[in-house]
C-alpha cells in the first residue's frame, strides 16, 4: 500500500506540468481564428469525433501493439547480447568500432528500404521499431555489465558461482540501472520509428491518421493525432518509471528516516541525566 501511495504521489508530481499546459492552451487559443492553429477545444472535439466516427481507436491499438512487440523484442535481444559483449572483453574490444558506427547511424534512414522490401504490413513496422530500439539497450547493457566492480567479480570467482547464478545475482542486478536508462531512450526512439514507418506506407495506425488528416487539410484532426501520440508516449514513460521504481527499489534514492528520540528536559539545561 505504501508503495502504491508513493507511486501515486510521484505520478502527481509528474502530471502537474502537463495539466498546467492544457489549461494555458485552453485559455490562449480560445478565440483563435487561425486555420493552422485552431482552438484547443476544437482539437479535443476532433479527437473525440475521430474515436467515435473515424476508427482512431483501431489505429491507436495497431500502433501500440507494434510498439510494445518491437520494444519487447529489442529488450530481450539487447539485454542478452549486451550481457555477452559486456562480459567477454575481447569480443567487446573487437566490436567497438562497429558499435560506434551504428551509434552514429540514424535508423530512420532504413525506413524506405525496409518498407519497399517487406511491404506495408505489421511485420516491417515491428522490425523497424526493433531495429531502432535495440541499439540503446545493447550499448547501455554492455556498459553496465562492463562497469561492474572488479571486486564483485573476484568475489564471485572465489565462491565459484555457476554461470546462471552469476548472471542472475551479479551481472543483471549490477547492470539494471543502465539497462533501464537504455530502455527509456529506446522507448522514445520506438515512438518515432512507429510514426515514420506508418507515414511512409501503411493503411492503418496513428502515423497514417496524421498523414491522411494533413493531406485532407483537416487541421484539427492532425493536431488531435499529434496530441494523442504525445499522450501515448507520456503514458508509456510513466508505466516504465513505475516498473523501474518497483524493480530498482534498492537503487532509487530515498530520504533517510530519522528516528526522533525523546530527550529529557534536564539534558536541555545542561544538568546530568541519571
Amino acid at each position: 500500500m505504501k508503495t502504491f501511495l508513493r507511486l501515486l504521489r510521484e505520478a502527481a508530481v509528474q502530471l502537474w506540468l502537463p495539466a498546467l499546459v492544457i489549461v494555458v492552451l485552453f485559455v490562449a487559443t480560445a478565440g483563435s481564428t487561425s486555420f493552422y492553429f485552431p482552438p484547443f477545444a476544437d482539437v479535443l472535439a476532433a479527437l473525440v469525433n475521430a474515436f467515435v466516427n473515424r476508427g482512431l481507436g483501431a489505429d491507436l491499438l495497431f500502433s501500440l501493439g507494434n510498439v510494445l512487440i518491437g520494444l519487447a523484442i529489442a529488450i530481450v535481444a539487447g539485454i542478452g547480447l549486451g550481457t555477452v559483449i559486456g562480459e567477454i572483453r575481447w569480443l567487446r574490444v573487437s566490436m567497438q568500432p562497429f558499435l560506434d558506427y551504428v551509434r552514429a547511424t540514424p535508423m530512420v534512414a532504413f525506413t524506405p528500404v525496409i518498407i519497399l522490401t517487406f511491404g506495408i504490413g505489421s511485420l516491417p513496422k515491428i522490425f523497424l521499431i526493433t531495429l531502432g530500439a535495440f541499439w540503446p539497450i545493447l550499448l547501455n547493457t554492455t556498459a553496465g555489465v562492463d562497469g561492474i566492480s572488479s571486486t564483485v567479480r573476484e568475489t564471485a570467482r572465489a565462491y565459484r558461482l555457476r554461470p546462471l547464478l552469476r548472471l542472475r545475482k551479479i551481472l543483471l542486478p549490477g547492470a539494471l540501472p543502465q539497462i533501464f536508462a537504455g530502455i527509456r531512450i529506446s522507448l522514445a526512439i520506438a515512438i518515432v520509428m512507429m510514426i515514420v514507418s506508418e507515414i511512409y506506407g501503411s493503411p492503418q495506425g496513428l502515423g497514417y491518421f496524421i498523414l491522411s488528416s494533413g493531406t485532407s487539410f483537416h487541421v484539427a484532426d492532425t493536431w488531435a493525432g499529434t496530441l494523442l501520440i504525445g499522450v501515448l508516449g507520456y503514458a508509456l514513460t510513466l508505466v516504465l518509471i513505475g516498473i523501474e521504481h518497483l524493480t530498482l527499489g534498492w537503487h532509487v534514492e530515498r530520504a533517510p528516516r530519522v528516528r526522533r528520540r525523546r530527550v529529557p528536559a534536564a539534558a536541555l539545561v545542561g544538568d546530568p541525566v541519571v
